[in-house]
């Protein structure tokens, strides 16, 4: 699994890098990041999660 996140739709409100900073940072233009290619089975819950709470769904999850 890896996440992507569509930076023309993410407004940075941080609830990803809340939810699983496993997977996420906020970067320095205020907009998540993803800082992992795959994303580990740990934390594959939490990132689902993240992506399903985003406010503007700019998270997917393939």
């Amino acid at each position: 699994m890896k996440a992507v996140v569509d930076m023309d739709t993410c407004i940075g409100c941080g609830l990803c890098e809340a939810t699983c900073p496993e997977v996420f940072l906020m970067g320095a233009e205020g907009k998540a990041v993803v800082i992992i290619e795959t994303i580990p089975a740990a934390a594959e819950a939490s990132a689902k999660q993240a992506a399903e709470e985003c406010p503007v769904e700019a998270i997917t999850i393939e």
